[in-house]
């Protein structure tokens, strides 16, 4: 079986073709959706810090001069609200807003926040605990990061269940060829969601607070404060990627584990750094990232064109057998690990930092004092999405 994103097998294990594609060459030209696919880690891993290429190309180019077709007018709330975060942003406007984000989301914003990571995992592990089990992933993977998320923002806890569905309409729109009914939900999420916190933040305004809101309105340099739109697009972005990170990588690696009883029998509460790392390389939560090449760019022996779309196989990178040792096998104690999960270069993922502590906390609750041992009541089904990978449901017992 060959790399097929819309085949339910493929999706389930696409470890197989990744390495008949890093067989065939550095980039390989796939005509389904007329990108070059680059599925070595070396290449991934430069081509994600070399600024000829670009998340958006609209800094440098207008759709017609880059050949493209621009969106359709009636998606216009989605694409203004993604091409104000910071994932889709360029320089010199993703260097302006990243430092300000920096500004309000600090080292120590994650520090005070780690005694509700805490506090919030074990919670929640001991409900599923309480009821002798259940679906690890509606009861554990995901209330755990919308809560950290809303706590972070200061969104009012009657308000924290608007959040997931606003979450999953708009990362429908990150999948390779979505579909109208898709960009619909996805349209009417953006448009959702910036209305919620346009209010918000006309809130904090006039009663600022700890939270990270207060803090985006507080934060300045000498080019000024950030707008209302990249405040917005911020919040999204925190939200939508911490949350389908985490969510995936919590569930995926449990799955990975029951996998290998040997692993699992060696987690422990001291060592659960390394292997969140691990498990965030074996299977990895998001699959590919898109880029835009700016101008001629040569992979290989290949001379990929500007306008040209390349698609970095991140699963096939962090599986590597040229940067990996034994890259199949999960080892929770490897220590040289640098994978790509997080991104690299200027968009570095900047919730890396929160994602290691709520997934070092979910997955430490289960080691506590008292938590009998997992065990997996049936084997689970793939969700159909292939860049953002997961899991339909994880049903455990004690």
């Amino acid at each position: 079986m060959g790399f097929d994103p819309w085949d339910a097998e493929f999706v389930a294990d696409p470890y197989p073709a990744y390495r008949e594609l890093r067989a065939q060459g550095r980039a390989i030209w796939w005509e389904a959706t007329g990108q070059w696919l680059v599925p070595h880690y070396a290449d991934v891993s430069a081509l994600l810090r070399d600024r000829r290429l670009g998340r958006t190309y609209l800094h440098r180019f207008s759709h017609e001069e880059f050949g493209r077709q621009a969106p359709p007018p009636e998606h216009e709330p989605f694409h203004v609200l993604n091409g104000n975060g910071l994932l889709d942003l360029e320089d010199p406007a993703h260097g302006r807003v990243r430092r300000l984000v920096s500004k309000a989301f600090t080292p120590r914003t994650v520090e005070r926040l780690a005694p509700a990571v805490e506090r919030l995992a074990g919670e929640l592990v001991g409900g599923l605990l309480a009821d002798g089990g259940g679906d690890l992933l509606t009861v554990v993977a995901e209330p755990l990061p919308v809560a950290v998320i809303a706590e972070l923002l200061g969104v009012p806890e009657t308000d924290r269940g608007l959040l997931r569905p606003w979450s999953a309409d708009i990362c429908g729109m990150f999948e390779l060829r979505p579909d109208e009914e898709t960009a619909r939900r996805a349209v009417r999420a953006s448009v959702e969601f910036s209305a919620y916190l346009r209010e918000l933040i006309a809130e904090r305004r006039g009663r600022p607070g700890e939270d990270l809101i207060s803090g985006l309105i507080a934060a300045h340099d000498e080019e000024g404060r950030l707008s209302e739109q990249e405040m917005i697009s911020t919040c999204v972005l925190l939200l939508n990627a911490g949350h389908e990170a985490t969510v995936n990588t919590t569930v995926n690696g449990w799955w990975a584990l029951f996998r290998n009883p040997d692993q699992l029998a060696g987690l422990r509460p001291e060592k659960l750094s390394t292997a969140v790392d691990e498990l965030m390389r074996y299977d990895t939560p998001l699959q590919m990232f898109e880029r835009w090449v700016l101008d001629d760019i040569r992979v290989g022996d290949t001379v990929i064109p500007r306008g040209a779309e390349v698609a970095l196989l991140f699963g096939s990178a962090n599986r590597d057998a040229s940067r990996f040792a034994d890259p199949d096998a999960l080892d929770l104690s490897r220590a040289d690990n640098p994978h790509l999960s997080f991104g690299a270069g200027i968009h570095y993922c900047l919730g890396a930092p929160l994602a290691r502590r709520e997934l070092v906390a979910s997955f430490g609750a289960f080691l506590a004092d008292g938590v009998p041992p997992l065990k997996l009541v049936r084997e689970p089904e793939w969700q159909p999405g292939y860049v953002i990978r997961g899991l339909r449901e994880l049903l455990v017992e004690f």
